[in-house]
This record gives structure tokens, C-alpha cells and sequence, in this order.
């Protein structure tokens, strides 16, 4: 370092600037060495030229005597800096530090560049009070302060900057009102302040700028409602107020944007009729007042929007039938009005004046059959109509719509024949029938559907016919669904099912056997055929399917025993095969231990725990079995004789726990993992009761806990009533149980009457809350999200009961030495709701547990881990990206996620993260009737590399 400065010190007096950027660089981190040709020449240059203007990052004038711009964005470059070097750059007009890692507060010196026309400080981590100063940057036109952690209220000064044509203050933390100034701009082209904390009302003065084309101000949380006064917002050409809380009716006055092309309220709380004014905006390319509470018709006069592409009023209280006029937009590509109260039938001619792509009217009331020329544009992708009242056949034209990728028409009136013909269907991938009233089998060119994922004829009785022979050869079929069809012959043999993961055929007439071809179904999640006619003996070979999780054989007629290698399976969480023939002894592996008795009841030559215990082969009886009055005689004795003991040690126990107090005495359950300790030998390890209870003196919190032997436990308390104790023991049996890769294990529990201390495997890397922040490869995020998702569906699908997690938060996502995810406190929070409210708001379930709602609880579960999706996506930013849930919108999510993690449209990881970021949405829907259950939100998770799919 000696021989550097030297060097520099000559030069510093005839090189300032240059010597300015060293100092700059010697207070952040370079950990990629991006600046590596940041360095002094061994001689000085000539005085009139500045060394820094061959560095990377730095331009300079023609003749290298003033720096003009400094670009260092994208290099990786964190830490923070004084900006005290930034008084001598009096000709920089162009400063980008971009795409980084700098943090802590934003240097005010940054204001001393006067001379600064753009600068973009935009995806960083800056926090703190936005400084003070800005408004000495008289000549700035740029302003991108985009996705930093910038908290407190918005600067007020910026609005003093007459030059200012772009402002992006979105995706940070800060709080407070827009300030009225704000409506003072004088040049201001565009204001995108989203994504943040912001309260209080939309000031009317926003309304006066009359440069404005462009204003997103949502995903904040606003009182009342949209002034009147944005109507005056002339040159306005996109507003996008989504996901903001505000109220009240659509002001008219918005008719008055003549110039609008995208206009965005959608996820709020307004109320009343869509104006028919709205209609005035010619220019209009996209609608979007989904999920709102307006109600009363579609107005007719939409049908003058002859430039709209999409129109979205999904989830609101309108009703009426959809206006005639919506089928002849010329341009209309996509049409969403799902979840309303709409009746009669679909316009007529829907689809022959425009190329429709995606249109979902489904969870209504329409009746009537699918336009004939739904697909007469060729360019239909999805097609979603369920819950309604349709009837009649599939409209021929659907027969050839060679774009359709997803048909939705479950829980319908359809009948006859499915006239599908798959082979000219070649990117069809989801398909879902059931629940109408579909005759003629499944048509027999399915096979030809290669790209098929999902099939789901399931609750048409009248279907009738056979299972296609080459069905299994569906190189992408992971679910196949027919119950309650009517299907008879025999199961085809599964020769070619590789990807297949949920087969359910119960309920039907299928005979035959349950070929040992099925060991080749290495992805096999779920497989139920329950209430058929099948014979044989339980194919061994399911026992070597890596991710079988729920086997249901039951009511068939399987004959011979229950194959004990089923009992090594890691993977199987719940088998049935009760009501069959089968014969001999239930395996005493623990994963039958598991199973509940209800799994093996009506075979009436199977025995062993839980059903009733097995004869000895020898047929040599004890002296009890034999009758011998002597050995009754002794027997009795034996009996009485317990009875005494434990009476005398029932009284001893009597004494002491009087004597203790009312907590009563500490005793101690171990589960599998655990050594069996002592409560004494687990208290002993606290150093004493009450410096434990001090530590973890509320509900909620963690101690680390190191045992005898040496092994490191996390210790979580909770409190109960005695009388709760037995039923709370119960359930936390229940979890202790539950064992599952991803879910940190409940090892023991250290109790007396009155507390708790639930021994958990201790994590040491803390949790994902923690370093949330950090920007991480794609493989992590992918690998942490699906752990999460595994964990969820093994409770929510693999126990039973179900068992909600009640908390999901990246702060119960524990790590592991290898930074492996494992989901932690879960099924907790009934238990401490339970005891810190005393139990009389809870209701029991079957088993004597504690339920509010399971159902809730469970949907709860799904939207949550849509949130911590987005949050590990974005780094802990999500502000700005709930609420975004059809097209353009989630275009916009899709880029900043790949903006966030470097991944480009051209990149083989792009469709992986679109995938995740559709799950994400799907997840977080409002209603939870629309979200899927965790299983399904795990088959359409990307997969890590060499990570095999199983719940």
C-alpha cells in the first residue's frame, strides 16, 4: 500500500479527479474485482488529461480533460460509501450505481454534482430518511431510486426540480402521504412511486400536471377514494393505482383521459357501477378492475372500445348478461369476468371478430352452450368456463383449436361425447372435465397428446368405457383423474410411466390386476383405486417407488398379505387397504405403526397391531388360555397384587405432587431421534428451572439447549391449563410423529401441569428472515422454495389429520448446516392461541384436538407460502408485487423477478422462474376456493436440479 500512495501523492495535485475515484473505491467492497484496472500509472500522465478516463465505468470529453458520465452499474460492488469525492466532479451529468449491493444511507454529497442530469441509484439497498439537498441538482431530468429500503416519508424538495421528467421512488419502505407538492412538478413525464408503506389520501393536486403520461402509485394503502381532479391529467397514458385500498365509486372524470391507453384499479375496495364514461377513451388498450366491489351491468358502451386488448373485472358483484357489443372488439385478446353473478349465455359471436387468447368466465351463472367460434382466431390458448351452468356437446370448433394449451370446464351441465381429438391438439397440457355428464369414454387418440400434464374426467357416471392402452406413455402426464366414471377392463400396464406423479381411479369397475410394471412409475406420488373390483395379491414392487405417499387399495378384492418391504418405504405416509381379502400378519415396520386402525378393518384374516393381536403358529397355550382353575387362581392373585402396588404407588405420587405444588411433577416424552432422557437430565441441562423460564419467558421464544452427550437442541416453551394437558399431549404426539426432510423435528417434550418445553433439532444458520436479503443463485431460491413447499404438503396431505402450520413466515424457515430449508413451528399456533385464550373460543374436532376452521387454516397455509415465494424472488422486497394477477401485470412481476436475478427471456431459467412466479399467483389469490392445494402448487413448482418431484 506504501509504494501506491507514494504514487499517488504527485499525482493527486495535476490528476484530482482520478485520485478522488481511488478514494472512492478504497471504502466499498469489489468482491468481484470489477475495478480491478482502477490504478495509477507509474508515471504521470500530461496535466491536461485524467488517468481515470480509460477505467472501466468512466467517460470522458474527446480530449480526456473532464469525467462525463460514471457507470458502474451491474459490477457487483456493495458496502457503503461517504461521498465526500463528489464535490469535484463538477462535470458529471450521467452518475449510475444501479444493480448492486450498496447499503446504509444515501451520501448527500451525491447533491453536490450539480451538474447532474440523470442519476440512477435504482436496485440497491440504501435505507434511511431519503436526504435532504436534492433540490440543488437544478439541471436533473432523471431521478431512479427504484427497489432500495429507503423508509420515512417521500422527499418533498424533489418537487422544486423543474428539469425532472422522471421520478421512481417504488419497491422501498417509505411511509406517510404523497406530499401535496408533489403536484407542482413542472416537466414531470413520469411518477412510479409503488410498492411502498404510503398512507393517507391521494392529493387532488397530482391532478394539475399536465406533462404526466405515466403514474403508478399502487400497491401502497390509501384512505377513500380516487380524486376527481386525475381526470384533468391530460396527457396522461398509463395509470396504475392496483392494490391500494382505496374506496368509493370511479370518478366519471377519468372519461376524460382521452389519451389513456392502460388504466389499473384492480384489488381495492371500490364500489358502485362502472362508468359508462369510460367508454370515451378511445385509446384504451387495457381495463383492469378485477377484484373490487363494483356491481350492476357491464355497460353497453364498452363495446366502443375498439382498441381494448384486455378487459378484466374478474372477482366483483357484477351481474347481467356480457353485452353483445364485447364480441366484436376487433382487438380483444384476452377476457376475464370470472367470480361474478353474470347470467344468460355468452355472446354469439365471441371469437370471430377477434383473436381471442385467453378467456376464463368460469364461477358464474351462464348458461347455454360454448360459441361456436370461440377458436375461429386461431391463437386460443386458455379456454376457462367451470362452475357454471353450460350444457349441450363441445363446440366442434375446439376440435381444432391447434393453439389450446388449457381447457377448464369442470362442474358443468356438458353432455355427450367428448369431441376432443387430441392429435390436433399439440400444446394442450391441462384438461379438466370432471363433474358433468360426459358419455362415450375417453376418446382414443389421447395418446397422441405429448405434451399433456394434467387430465381429469373424474365425476362423469355415465362416461363409461375403458382406460386407453397407451395412456402411461404420455412422455409428460403427471395426473390422471377418473372417479366415479363407470370405467371398466383392466388397468393397462405401466410400462411407460415415468413422469407420471397422481393416479386416481376410484370408484369405477376396473378388474384385473395391479401389474408389477408399476416400478417403473419412479415419480408416483398418490395412486388410489379404492372401490373397484381388483384382484391378486399388493404388487411388492410399490415398495420401490421413491415418492409413493398415499396408497389406497381399499374395498377391491386383493388377496395374500401386506408386503413388508411397503413398511421401508420413506416416503409412504398413508395406506388403505381395508375391505379386501388380504391375509396374515400386518408388518410391524414403523411405517405401518403409523397407520391409523381404519386402514386395515374389514379383512377378516388380517391381524396384528392395530387390529387384534395374532394366535401363536405353535397352537401351545399358557395355563390362562387353558382354563387350569390353579392358573386363574394364580392370575387373580397377580392382579390383586398389581393393583396394591399401584395403589400404594398412586398414593406415594399423591403425597409428592401436593407437596410440589400445583405445577406438579416434570415428566418427559421422547420421540424418535432423541435419546431417552430424564426430565431431570433435560432440566439439569437448563442449569436450573427457573433461569430457563427467565430466558424464555414468553410463548414465543427459542433457547439453545445443549443435553447430556453433547447434543444441541432448540427449546421453545408454552403454557397450558392442567386440564388441557392430556388433549394438547395428543396433538404434540401427533407432531413429534410426523417426520419429513424439510421439517425440523420435535424431538421430546419436557412437561409438568402447567408448561412446556418442546425440544426441537437445533438449526445453525439461523433462519431465512435473517438473510433474506441476501442475493442468492437461482439453485438455492429454487431448492429453498421447493423444501418449504415439500414440508406443507406432507402436513396438509400426508398426515391425518392434516395439520396446518398456523404461521408461515420466512422467520419459521430454519437452516441447516448445508443451508437446507426445514419448516419449523408448525401446528403450534392452535396450541399457544389455545392456551394464552383459555380455550373457550375453540372448538374440538373428531379427535379432540383444537380447530377454529381446518379448512382455513390449510388455505391460510397456501397463501402465505405464495408470499414467501415472491419474498425469496425479490430478496425480501414483495411491496409491489402482491396483487398482480393477469397479463400485464404479471408480465411486469416476471421481469423485475428476472431483473432481480439475472435472468434474461433468452435464458434456459426463465421459464423455470415464470413457473414460479405463476404459483406465487395462484397462491395468493384472494378468494381461497381459486387457490391450489399444496399438492398441486408442488407439481407446478420448477424442480432444482437433481432433485427428484415428491411431496
Amino acid at each position: 500500500m506504501v509504494p501506491l500512495m507514494m504514487l499517488m501523492e504527485p499525482i493527486s495535485a495535476d490528476d484530482p479527479l482520478s485520485y478522488a475515484l481511488l478514494s472512492f473505491k478504497s471504502e466499498i467492497l469489489d468482491d468481484s474485482n470489477a475495478l480491478n484496472d482502477w490504478f495509477l500509472p507509474s508515471q504521470p500522465q500530461p496535466s491536461t488529461r485524467i488517468h481515470a478516463c480509460s477505467w472501466t465505468g468512466v467517460k470522458c470529453n474527446q480530449n480526456s480533460s473532464k469525467i462525463t458520465a460514471l457507470d458502474l452499474s451491474m459490477k457487483n460492488l456493495g458496502g457503503s460509501f461517504s461521498g465526500k469525492q463528489f464535490n469535484l466532479f463538477v462535470d458529471l451529468v450521467d452518475l449510475n450505481l444501479s444493480h448492486n449491493a450498496f447499503s446504509d444511507q444515501l451520501p448527500p454529497g451525491i447533491f453536490n454534482i450539480t451538474s447532474l442530469i440523470s442519476l440512477d441509484i435504482s436496485r440497491n439497498n440504501f435505507s434511511g430518511v431519503f436526504p435532504t439537498g436534492i433540490s440543488k441538482l437544478s439541471n436533473l431530468v432523471v431521478l431512479d431510486a427504484f427497489s432500495n429500503s429507503f423508509s420515512g416519508p417521500l422527499p418533498a424538495d424533489v418537487s422544486r426540480l423543474d428539469s425532472l421528467k422522471i421520478l421512481n421512488f417504488a419497491g422501498s419502505y417509505f411511509s406517510g402521504p404523497i406530499p401535496s407538492d408533489y403536484g407542482s412538478f413542472k416537466s414531470i413525464e413520469f411518477i412510479h412511486l409503488a410498492g411502498n408503506f404510503l398512507n393517507g389520501k391521494l392529493p387532488p393536486a397530482l391532478g394539475n400536471l399536465q406533462t404526466l403520461s405515466h403514474m403508478e402509485i399502487g400497491y401502497n394503502s390509501y384512505e377513500g377514494g380516487i380524486p376527481w381532479q386525475f381526470g384533468n391529467l391530460s396527457e396522461l397514458n398509463y395509470l396504475d393505482i392496483a392494490d391500494a385500498n382505496i374506496s368509493g365509486t370511479i370518478p366519471y372524470q377519468l372519461g376524460n383521459l382521452t389519451k389513456l391507453e392502460s388504466l389499473f384499479l384492480f384489488r381495492n375496495r371500490l364500489s358502485g357501477k362502472i362508468p359508462w364514461e369510460l367508454s370515451r377513451i378511445l385509446s384504451l388498450k387495457s381495463l383492469d378492475l378485477s377484484d373490487n366491489l363494483l356491481s350492476g351491468p357491464i355497460p353497453d358502451s364498452l363495446s366502443e372500445l375498439k382498441n381494448l386488448i384486455l378487459l378484466s373485472l374478474m372477482y366483483n358483484d357484477l351481474s347481467g348478461s356480457v353485452p353483445d357489443g364485447i364480441a366484436r372488439l376487433p382487438e380483444l385478446e384476452t377476457l376475464l369476468i370470472w367470480n361474478n353473478y353474470f347470467t344468460g349465455s355468452l355472446p354469439e359471436d365471441l371469437g370471430r371478430s377477434s383473436r381471442l387468447k385467453h378467456v376464463d368466465v368460469s364461477t358464474n351463472f351462464f348458461v347455454g352452450s360454448i360459441p361456436t367460434g370461440i377458436c375461429a382466431g386461431g391463437e386460443l390458448m386458455k379456454l376457462i368456463l367451470f362452475s357454471n351452468n353450460f350444457t349441450g356437446g363441445l363446440s366442434p370448433s375446439l376440435s381444432n383449436c391447434s393453439s389450446l394449451v388449457r381447457l377448464r370446464l369442470e362442474d358443468n351441465l356438458f353432455s355427450g361425447e367428448i369431441s376432443l381429438h387430441f392429435g390436433n391438439l399439440p400444446d394442450i397440457s391441462y384438461v379438466d372435465l370432471s363433474r358433468n355428464m360426459f358419455t362415450g369414454g375417453i376418446p382414443s387418440d389421447i395418446d397422441q397428446s405429448s405434451r399433456l400434464e394434467y387430465f381429469n374426467v373424474s365425476s362423469n357416471p355415465e362416461l363409461g368405457g375403458v382406460i386407453p392402452i397407451k395412456l402411461w406413455s404420455l412422455p409428460n402426464l403427471q395426473n390422471f383423474s377418473m372417479v366415479s366414471c363407470g370405467v371398466s377392463g383392466n388397468i393397462p400396464a405401466f410400462e411407460s410411466c415415468k413422469s407420471v406423479s397422481v393416479i386416481e381411479l376410484r370408484t369405477n369397475n376396473l378388474s384385473g390386476y395391479v401389474e408389477e410394471s408399476v416400478s417403473n412409475c419412479k415419480q408416483l406420488v398418490v395412486m388410489d383405486l379404492a372401490n373397484n373390483n381388483l384382484t391378486g395379491s399388493i404388487p411388492v414392487e410399490l415398495a420401490s417407488l421413491p415418492a409413493i405417499s398415499l396408497l389406497d387399495l381399499s374395498h377391491n378384492g386383493f388377496t395374500g398379505p401386506i408386503p413388508a418391504k411397503l413398511g421401508s418405504s420413506a416416503s409412504l405416509k398413508l395406506l388403505n387397504v381395508s375391505y379386501n381379502d388380504i391375509s396374515g400378519a400386518i408388518p410391524s415396520n414403523k411405517t405401518f405403526k403409523m397407520m391409523d386402525q381404519s386402514a386395515f378393518l374389514g379383512n377378516p384374516k388380517l391381524c396384528g397391531a392395530p387390529l387384534r393381536p395374532c394366535s401363536r403358529e405353535s397352537g401351545i397355550s399358557n395355563g390362562l388360555e387353558l382354563g387350569s382353575r390353579r392358573a386363574q387362581k394364580l392370575a387373580w392373585v397377580l392382579i390383586l397384587c398389581a393393583v396394591t402396588v399401584l395403589f400404594i404407588v398412586a398414593a406415594v405420587f399423591g403425597v409428592v405432587y401436593f407437596r410440589r405444588g400445583s405445577k406438579g411433577q416434570w415428566k418427559m416424552v421422547a420421540f424418535h431421534g432423541l435419546p431417552q432422557f430424564t426430565a431431570k437430565d433435560v432440566l439439569r441441562s437448563f442449569n436450573c428451572v427457573e433461569a430457563m423460564e427467565t430466558a424464555l419467558a414468553l410463548p414465543d421464544s427459542i433457547g439453545k439447549v445443549v443435553l447430556p452427550t453433547g447434543i444441541t437442541v432448540s427449546a421453545k416453551k408454552i403454557e397450558w391449563e392442567p386440564k388441557e394437558m392430556k388433549v394438547m399431549l395428543q396433538f404434540l404426539t401427533r407432531i413429534g410423529n410426523s417426520r419429513h426432510e424439510n421439517l425440523v423435528r420435535l424431538l421430546g417434550i419436557c412437561y409438568n401441569n402447567q408448561l412446556a418445553y418442546l425440544l426441537y433439532d437445533y438449526m445453525p444458520n439461523g433462519n431465512l428472515a435473517e438473510k433474506i436479503g441476501i442475493c442468492r443463485d437461482w439453485e438455492t431460491k429454487c431448492r429453498i422454495i421447493s423444501g418449504v413447499a415439500k414440508a406443507l404438503c406432507f402436513l396438509h396431505h400426508g398426515c391425518f389429520l392434516a395439520i396446518p402450520h398456523g404461521n408461515l413466515k420466512a422467520s419459521n424457515v430454519l437452516l441447516d448446516e448445508n443451508m437446507e430449508p426445514h419448516l419449523a413451528e408448525y401446528g403450534l399456533s392452535s396450541i399457544v392461541e389455545s392456551s394464552e385464550n383459555h380455550l373457550p373460543a375453540k372448538s374440538r374436532n373428531e379427535t379432540g384436538g383444537f380447530r377454529t376452521s381446518i379448512r382455513d387454516e390449510l388455505d391460510l397455509d397456501v397463501y402465505n407460502f405464495g408470499e414467501l415465494i415472491l419474498e425469496v424472488l425479490t430478496n425480501g422486497r414483495v411491496g409491489n408485487a402482491l396483487g398482480i394477477t393477469q397479463n400485464l401485470q404479471r408480465e411486469d412481476l416476471i421481469r423485475k423477478v428476472g431483473d432481480d436475478n439475472g435472468i434474461v427471456p433468452s435464458s434456459s431459467l426463465h421459464e423455470d422462474m415464470k413457473s414460479a412466479v405463476e404459483v406465487a399467483l395462484l397462491c395468493t389469490r384472494s378468494r381461497p376456493a381459486d387457490r391450489p392445494t399444496m399438492q398441486d402448487a408442488l407439481k407446478l413448482l420448477p424442480r432444482p436440479k437433481g432433485v427428484p418431484r415428491k411431496a
